[in-house]
């Protein structure tokens, strides 16, 4: 069975870690969660309130990381995807996290990132030229790594598929599906 990594930590949030958890093992792959270190993460649950600036935070799911970053192996893996919420503003930061991302995009292996999932693919140096989307508020940051942001739910950029925030978790997902499809179509048995 095929396997795909899933980059994240504490403060993930919670519907953009469960639902392609959950829909990846339904497509028939085994997938792994990956974080700085093997324990029970806290997710969190992150909304829209009338009125707010920005999203409100609310404790989430808890969950147990599968492996720790420095002994993740990406060449076990045909995929990875990196969920959004707070976990990567201080994953960008873990040199493995960045060695993972960089192995998957230099590849051309399929990588999926929402949210604030693409703040890792800047910091591992990976956006250069792309197009991503990302929380909107983060066009900034895809701008400075060099990428072209696009605002849209199912952005693909080749083997980089990525979106806005959970309410695109079905385009983009789904976008990852047929990304994910054209590869193994292409990859020999």
């Amino acid at each position: 069975m095929a396997k795909i990594i899933i980059l994240t930590g504490d403060a993930a949030e919670t519907l953009e870690v469960f639902y392609p958890y959950q829909r990846l093992q339904e497509a028939g792959y085994e997938v792994h969660i990956a974080a700085p270190e093997k324990k029970k993460l806290q997710f969190v649950v992150h909304d829209f309130v009338d009125g707010f600036d920005t999203y409100t935070e609310k404790l989430g799911h808890t969950w147990d990381a599968d492996i720790a970053f420095r002994d993740v192996d990406p060449a076990d893996y045909v995929a990875a995807v990196v969920p959004g919420g707070r976990a990567p503003e201080y994953i960008r930061n873990d040199e493995d996290a960045k060695r993972i991302v960089r192995h998957f995009m230099e590849a051309g292996a399929p990588v999926a990132a929402l949210c604030h999932g693409p703040l890792l693919l800047a910091a591992a140096g990976t956006l250069h030229g792309r197009t991503s989307s990302a929380y909107p508020a983060l066009a900034v940051d895809v701008e400075l790594g060099g990428g072209v942001f696009e605002n849209g739910g199912a952005v693909v950029d080749g083997n980089l598929v990525t979106g806005r925030a959970w309410p695109d978790n079905g385009p983009w997902i789904g976008a990852f599906l047929e990304v994910l499809a054209r590869q193994a179509a292409l990859t020999p048995a």
